[in-house]
């Protein structure tokens, strides 16, 4: 089952690398979007600095989406949903490698591309470490819970406007807690207790996600890609 798995997350890096257009847009989106910042907030760098936490949370969170309604939708479309799920796998697990092969190629690029954001925005290099820690648990949550939304709007008409309707919502305490670390570490108060509620967060989704995932694989596979 293991080596199922490992091959199944190397066939959709695969895919990833030669079709880099997703990673590529997600992480222009999230570079481009955080420059747009300080030209509507004005040049202030007290004013930056204090509003960088948000910013980049709020980037690296809707730049992680553009790729999500596409996680499943290809298999789907070509008909080659149905071969994953008669794999041997289970379906939480074929959704569990599809989103752990979107997070290696959406969240890790985002969580490099942050650096040069956050000094762009004036945080302390002291926080750095802070910002990459919240954002590697918070952009695995994210994958997670996107995946569970994907699978559920499978099929659906409009799925691409229902998934972040859906998704927002329940991120939205990851979004609070990493931005409240960074914060908490840029004014010298006591910074571990929201990564450490981020990583509770973190450790909820892992084992429920996938199951819901693999929920709406199957019901997508039982009624079948008529309501697209």
């Amino acid at each position: 089952m293991t080596g199922l798995f490992c091959a199944l997350v190397a066939r959709d890096l695969r895919l990833a690398l030669r079709h880099g257009a997703d990673t590529l847009g997600a992480v222009l989106f999230f570079i481009l979007t955080g420059t747009l910042f300080p030209l509507a907030l004005g040049p202030s760098p007290d004013l930056l600095r204090h509003m960088a936490p948000g910013i980049i949370w709020v980037c690296a969170l809707l730049a992680a989406l553009l790729p999500l309604d596409r996680l499943f939708g290809a298999e789907l479309e070509d008909g080659s949903l149905d071969q994953l799920l008669l794999l041997g796998l289970p379906p939480s697990m074929v959704a569990l490698a599809k989103i752990t092969a979107h997070w290696l190629t959406t969240g890790v690029p985002l969580l490099v591309a942050a650096v040069p954001l956050a000094i762009m925005l004036g945080l302390p290099t002291s926080t750095l470490p802070i910002l990459l820690a919240g954002l590697l648990l918070g952009s695995m949550v994210l994958s997670l819970i996107g995946g569970m939304g994907a699978s559920i709007v499978l099929g659906a008409r409009r799925g691409g406007v229902l998934l972040p309707l859906l998704v927002l919502p329940l991120i939205t305490p990851a979004l609070i807690f990493g931005a409240a670390a960074i914060d908490a570490a840029r004014t010298g108060l006591p910074w571990a207790p929201d990564l450490e509620l981020l990583g509770a967060f973190l450790a909820a989704a892992v084992p429920l996600c996938p199951l819901a995932a693999g929920a709406g694989l199957r019901a997508t596979r039982a009624r079948g890609p008529t309501s697209t």
